[in-house]
């Protein structure tokens, strides 16, 4: 039965017990999301893999996302189904995927499809995660869905680092790890949770939800900013590794290994997780619309610098990375908090899933262009062109932020 969202005031203690507790289940959940890009290397030297195979081991993950999430939207899965079981079986479902590939795949032909469950799996941990958090924080909602984000980007990066540290040379080791990590996850969003006092009732299936979401101007901005964040962030966090391999064995220093550039591109992706946590507790007190628009601005000068430092320095090529690392998913968070302040109440699952599936359609689209245009441009404008959706996104934001409904953002901080 629909219903509005119950009043009753959380307790401090439990909302940091679900804020820890769910963030975890979430970082160990998304560490499938990049378990098979992490191994491309040992995939491509065992399976004979070219560029463009090699980019299907993540872009597939993102079709089956889309799809996954496309197809919850238009069934308003995400509010029919008790959330904390939904991001449950999502991830047990993920995590047998990806076992699958260690345990039977011998190419390219088993992997994509198995990486494409797994991305569907995945749109039943994500968005949903996002509607438990809320149900929990209203007043500081976007620090707390910033460091579930922020948790989700450690996770994602978490598979570069297990490669590292025991897996080089076996990839199947890292996705096994990465299987079992998740399926912990599960059973920490099963066991470990339960509904919030703000989380509105279980909604009806509506087959109209999402022409209202698609009407709604202010979700629409709130969405246009996300993607054209998200026409950089994938694509970005896919290819910085291959950019750091290169330029390392360019400039002739010390970071030279594969480990070095592994180590690197782990660091790039995970210091988004403090991002994500400083940009959610700088919107609640400055306003969604600034903190999302100063990041893009600085994620999108990165785009066009980082040919620029293409085979420099190591001591000046991490630096600049981390910097791009922290800013380029900072904002990630603020679009979807955004959408809990804007949407629809009672079918905001839905929104939130509608949000995340268009803008994950999109990063297929950049992952797979990039190695085209590096090979076109080199690696010195490869990245540019991903400067256009900071752009956009920015452009949108400011235009929310000039709307009357604004003032339901971050307790009229906007």
């Amino acid at each position: 039965m629909n219903g509005p969202a119950r009043t009753v005031v959380p307790d401090r203690r439990e909302q940091r017990k679900v804020l820890v507790r769910l963030a975890l289940a979430e970082l160990l959940a998304m560490s499938l999301w990049f378990s098979a890009s992490a191994v491309a290397p040992e995939l491509t030297a065992e399976w004979g893999l070219d560029a463009g195979a090699a980019a299907w081991l993540t872009i597939s993950v993102q079709l089956g996302f889309v799809a996954g999430g496309l197809l919850s939207a238009a069934t308003t899965l995400a509010d029919l189904v008790d959330p904390r079981r939904l991001v449950a079986g999502s991830a047990m479902l993920g995590a047998v995927a990806t076992a699958a590939i260690a345990a039977f795949a011998e190419g390219a032909g088993a992997a994509v499809p198995l990486r494409f469950v797994t991305g569907m799996a995945l749109a039943g941990v994500y968005p949903p995660g996002m509607k438990i958090m809320a149900g929990w924080f209203r007043q500081r909602r976007g620090l707390a869905i910033g460091a579930m984000v922020g948790a989700l980007t450690v996770g994602s990066a978490a598979p570069h680092l297990l490669r590292v540290v025991g897996g080089m040379g076996d990839w199947r080791s890292v996705l096994y790890l990465a299987a079992l990590l998740a399926a912990i996850g599960g059973l920490l969003a099963l066991f470990g949770l339960r509904t919030g006092p703000y989380e509105s009732s279980s909604a009806p299936f509506d087959p109209h939800a999402i022409g209202r979401v698609l009407r709604h101007r202010p979700t629409m901005l709130a969405n246009v900013g996300y993607f054209g964040h998200m026409w950089e962030l994938y694509a970005v966090w896919t290819w910085i590794p291959l950019f750091l391999a290169a330029g390392f064995e360019q400039d002739g220093s010390a970071l030279t290994s594969p480990a070095a550039a592994g180590i690197v591109a782990f660091a790039t992706i995970a210091i988004g997780g403090p991002g994500a946590w400083a940009a959610g507790l700088a919107a609640d007190r400055r306003g969604r619309t600034a903190v999302t628009s100063l990041s893009m601005l600085v994620s999108g000068a990165c785009c066009l610098l980082a040919g620029l430092l293409f085979a420099a320095p190591g001591w000046l090529v991490v630096p600049f990375c981390l910097v791009w690392g922290f800013a380029v998913v900072a904002d990630s968070a603020q679009f979807s908090t955004c959408v809990t302040e804007l949407a629809e109440p009672a079918y905001l699952g839905t929104a939130l899933t509608l949000q995340t599936a268009v803008g994950f359609l999109l990063t297929n689209l950049t992952i797979r262009l990039l190695p085209v245009w590096q090979a076109s441009w080199g690696w010195t404008w490869a990245f540019a062109p991903l400067a256009i959706g900071p752009a956009i996104g920015t452009v949108a934001m400011i235009r929310l932020r000039r709307r009357p409904e604004a003032v339901r953002l971050a307790g009229g901080r906007r």
